[in-house]
C-alpha cells in the first residue's frame, strides 16, 4: 500500500518528544519541556504589525512561487551585509521554512545511488530527506574533543565516486558548536577537489555568544560559493517558527530547479508571512540582540549546573540554544529493575520519573549524549535541572 521510499523514514524524534510532553501536560502534569527547538519569546511587535498591515491592505493572494521581489531584495541585502555574499534575485528562493528549503535542495540535487555526507551529531531531518530522494546518507562521526567539527582526514576517507554533497550546520543543532574559519577552509579545499556540493545550514547564525563570529563557507571564495547552497530563515533569530519562512541562496540553475519543484508542491510561501519577513530583515535588530543576551545567560547557568551533577559533563557551546551534555558515565546504573544503557533509556526515565522532556543523543546519531534546549525561562531551567539532579541521585 505504501511507497517504499516512505517506509525508509521515521517521524522527527524532536517533534515526537514535544508531542509526548504536551500530552502529559494536557493530563495536568507539570512537565518541564527541554525538547523543543523553538524560542519561547513572542515575535517582535514591528514584525507582527507588518503582517497586520499586509492583511488590511489585502495582500492575501498568490505571490510568485519563489517569493516576492521585496523579500528577495531584503535577503540579498542581509547576505551582503552579514555574510559578505553577493547574489541576484535569480539566486534566491523563499520557501515555507528552512526545512522546506532543505527538502527542495534534496529534491533538486539527489537521485538514486548518490551519496550525501552528513557529520554526526546531525539535525534529525538530514538523513531522512536524503533517503526520501533515494540517495544514501553517509554518516561521519565527529568528536567532543574537536568541538564536533569534521576532521578533514575523516572527510577524505568517506568520499567516493558517488559522493554528491556535504551537509554542514553551523552553529549546530544539536551541539551548539560552530566551525572555525580554518576548519571551513580545509573542508572547502576538499569539496572543490572532489566536486562536492556543500549545503550550508546557517539557521542559528545570529545566535552566537562570547564574541565569536559566524562565517559562511560560501564567503571564502567565488569557487566555493558556486558549489554552496546557503540555507537560512527567520524562525530562530526572530522567534518566527510558526510563520514558516526560510530561504536558499545558490547557483542559478539549482535555485531555478528548486522553484520549479516548489511550484508543484506548496506554490508560494504565505503572502502575509513574506511581508512580516521583510520587516524582520530590514527593521531594527535590537530584538535579536535582546534575545541573544537572554539565551547566553541561560546557557551559562545551564552548563554550570549540569557540570555539578555527578556522571554528567557538559562543554560550553558557542551558539544556537542547545547544550549537548555527555551522559555516558551514567550507563550501567539502575533504579529498581531498570538499567540505563542508552540515551533513550535515560530520556524515558527522566520523562516518566522526573517529568522532564529532552531528546536522546541517539536521535542525532550520537549515543552517550542528550540534547537540552534552553529556549525556555530561567524558572523552567532551574526547576528542570533540580529534577534531573534528584532523579539521577536515585540511580545505583
Amino acid at each position: 500500500m505504501i511507497a517504499e521510499r516512505a517506509t525508509k523514514v521515521k517521524p522527527s524524534p524532536t517533534l515526537a518528544v514535544d508531542s509526548k510532553a504536551k500530552q502529559l501536560k494536557a493530563k495536568g502534569m507539570d512537565v518541564v519541556n527541554f525538547g523543543v527547538g523553538e524560542p519561547d519569546f513572542d515575535t517582535p511587535e514591528h514584525i507582527k504589525e507588518a503582517a497586520i498591515k499586509a492583511i488590511k491592505d489585502g495582500f492575501t493572494k498568490y505571490t510568485p512561487v519563489g517569493g516576492i521581489d521585496e523579500l528577495k531584495e531584503a535577503i540579498i541585502e542581509k547576505l551582503e551585509k552579514d555574510n559578505n555574499l553577493t547574489y541576484n534575485k535569480e539566486n534566491i528562493v523563499v520557501s515555507c521554512g528552512a526545512k522546506h528549503s532543505l527538502y527542495n535542495i534534496a529534491q533538486a540535487l539527489f537521485g538514486p545511488g548518490d551519496e550525501v555526507i552528513i557529520p554526526s551529531p546531525y539535525w534529525v531531518s538530514y538523513p531522512d530527506q536524503v533517503l526520501l530522494n533515494d540517495a544514501i546518507p553517509v554518516i561521519v562521526n565527529t568528536y567532543e574533543e574537536d568541538e564536533f567539527m569534521l576532521r578533514p582526514e575523516v572527510l577524505k576517507e568517506k568520499i567516493t565516486s558517488r559522493s554528491k554533497a556535504l551537509i554542514l550546520n553551523s552553529p549546530s543543532n544539536p551541539t551548539g558548536f560552530i566551525y572555525t574559519e580554518n576548519a571551513l577552509k580545509e573542508i572547502a579545499e576538499i569539496a572543490l577537489k572532489h566536486n562536492l556540493y556543500i549545503i550550508s545550514d546557517e539557521i542559528y547564525e545570529k545566535l552566537i555568544y562570547d564574541n565569536e563570529k559566524h562565517i559562511s563557507i560560501a564567503s571564502l571564495s567565488e569557487e566555493i560559493k558556486e558549489k554552496t547552497i546557503v540555507v537560512n530563515g527567520l524562525s530562530k533569530a526572530y522567534a518566527m517558527t510558526g510563520w514558516r519562512i526560510g530561504y536558499a541562496a545558490g547557483h542559478t540553475e539549482i535555485i531555478k530547479t528548486m522553484t520549479t519543484i516548489q511550484s508543484q508542491s506548496t506554490s508560494n510561501p504565505t503572502s502575509i508571512a513574506q511581508k512580516a519577513a521583510v520587516a524582520a530583515l530590514r527593521g531594527n535588530q535590537n530584538c535579536v540582540s535582546e534575545m541573544r543576551k537572554e539565551f547566553e545567560k541561560r546557557r551559562n547557568f545551564l552548563v554550570q549546573e549540569l557540570n555539578r551533577i555527578p556522571g554528567v559533563s557538559c562543554k560550553m557551546p558557542k551558539g544556537a540554544f542547545y547544550v549537548f551534555p555527555n551522559i555516558s558515565n551514567i550507563f550501567g546504573k539502575k533504579i529498581d529493575k531498570n538499567i540505563i544503557n542508552s540515551s533513550m533509556d535515560l530520556s524515558i526515565y527522566l520523562l516518566e520519573k522526573a517529568l522532564v522532556a529532552l531528546v536522546p543523543g541517539s536521535a542525532f546519531g550520537a549515543e552517550g549524549y542528550i540534547r537540552i534546549s534552553y529556549a525556555t525561562s530561567m524558572e523552567n531551567l532551574s526547576k528542570g535541572i533540580d529534577r534531573i539532579s534528584k532523579a539521577l541521585e536515585q540511580l545505583i
